[in-house]
């Protein structure tokens, strides 16, 4: 009988020790799941010490296979991370600032991100878009805002030129930046003041080489058939941005297809006489009703940019102002406005910005000086894929000129201007939602 007791005991403190061991898993894993936490890489003007590095960091959280999401007005347009170590310390090593919160509190936020009285969206970001810029391979002296941009923000990406583009390698990519490039194959326009200067004799002979080896008669038909091949790139879904000359350049190549806009000393023999009355407006992206400017030594392409119209805006009064759409039903502008200011200091360039009546009316215009009637940041749609045109040629140097040193970011870390750039580099990672049919 005392046997029998015996054994009973152990078998009840057996029950008892795995019950017990039970419990305390289920306490550890309740414990780690209210523990579940996020990070919050806050974007305005006050908190965040690096908004450039942050998009980086975003982008970098995103190559790793993680989900984000980009907080649309709320505090600058912040991104909502996965918490993890690797993220904490890239952001402290980055120099980003970022707030660990819990699965409550990041419930809270997006809680308050839905309620319909808020203009605000939470926008899934599901995988880094792969980035091509055309650029020459042997740079020219002056900077370009967007190479420099990201590689202070630490944002992977490959360079393309002529021949991969026509060798149809803009497939691999979502995102393709033009670099501040003549399309019309009058090298930039600078025959005016730069035509003895060693490095325009070299740009010049290098372009003639190129566009020879690749089977043209002349620069102007090779950046043609470069120009048709990234429209088909967009139109097939692609994104593109394109800054200062590349806008307007791209536009007019586009326009003229067919026909002869160059003067002798740009490809041997003289334009068409009449070549304005075969610029055919249908065929470009952003802009109509504009009209070439012919002669040779003008730094200047046509009467798109408003470089020499800008009456009475001094470089301290220079801004122009984003404008505000409905984060809920317009998701795409909302997010390429992004900022922690409305208001975003202005900046010179060969094509400084457009004349807003040469602005398509299906194009928006996202950013402008209204006073002076002159788009600086617009956005379209063609095709499957999508544009963005950004006048001017660095957000942080108002006048750069040839020859001048290159901006250095580490001293403007939260410049407004830049994070335009990064807006429209981030956009393509949005999810896509279905389309209602």
């Amino acid at each position: 009988m005392m046997v029998f007791r015996f054994k009973n005991n152990i078998n009840k403190n057996n029950k008892l020790s795995v019950l017990s061991v039970i419990w305390t898993v289920l306490l550890l894993f309740a414990t780690q799941i209210s523990l579940a936490s996020f990070i919050l890489i806050p974007m305005d003007d006050v908190t965040q010490t690096n908004h450039l590095k942050a998009y980086g960091i975003t982008y970098w959280s995103l190559n790793k296979g993680n989900k984000a999401k980009w907080l649309l007005n709320y505090e600058g347009g912040s991104f909502l991370l996965e918490d993890n170590e690797a993220t904490r310390n890239e952001c402290k090593i980055r120099g980003v600032t970022f707030n660990v919160i819990s699965d409550t509190e990041a419930a809270q936020i997006l809680a308050e991100i839905a309620s319909p009285s808020k203009n605000m969206e939470a926008v899934v970001l599901e995988k880094a878009p792969k980035i091509a810029v055309y650029s020459p391979k042997n740079k020219m002296p002056w900077d370009d805002a967007v190479t420099m941009v990201l590689t202070y923000a630490e944002i992977p990406f490959d360079v393309v030129y002529d021949t991969e583009v026509l060798e149809e390698k803009l497939l691999l990519y979502e995102w393709l930046h033009l670099h501040h490039e003549d399309f019309t194959g009058q090298y930039g326009k600078f025959y005016g003041s730069y035509r003895r200067a060693p490095w325009y004799i070299e740009q010049k002979k290098n372009a003639e080489k190129l566009a020879t080896s690749l089977g043209y008669k002349k620069v102007s038909e090779e950046k043609l058939a470069v120009a048709l091949k990234i429209r088909d790139f967009v139109i097939g879904g692609g994104f593109m941005f394109a800054m200062c000359s590349a806008t307007e350049s791209f536009d007019i190549a586009l326009s003229a297809e067919g026909t002869d806009i160059c003067e002798t000393m740009f490809d041997g023999d003289p334009s068409e006489l009449d070549y304005h009355n075969h610029i055919d407006f249908n065929k470009t992206f952003a802009f109509k009703n504009y009209t070439l400017v012919k002669n040779p030594e003008q730094y200047e392409f046509s009467s798109i940019d408003m470089s020499m119209k800008r009456k009475g805006i001094r470089r301290t009064a220079d801004y122009f102002s984003l404008k505000e759409y409905s984060a809920k039903w317009d998701p795409i502008p909302t997010m390429l406005c992004q900022n922690h200011t409305m208001l975003v200091k202005g900046f010179m360039g060969q094509t400084t910005s457009f004349e807003r009546e040469s602005v398509k009316s299906n194009v928006l215009v996202m950013g402008e000086v209204e006073s002076n009637k002159e788009a600086r940041y617009i956005h379209g749609v063609k095709g499957k894929g999508m544009f963005t045109f950004y006048g001017g040629h660095d957000p942080e140097d108002y006048q750069h000129r040839v020859g001048d040193p290159k901006t250095e970011l580490d001293l403007h870390p939260n410049s407004p201007g830049y994070r335009l750039i990064l807006n429209n580099v981030l956009f393509p990672a949005a999810k896509k939602k279905k389309q209602k049919t």
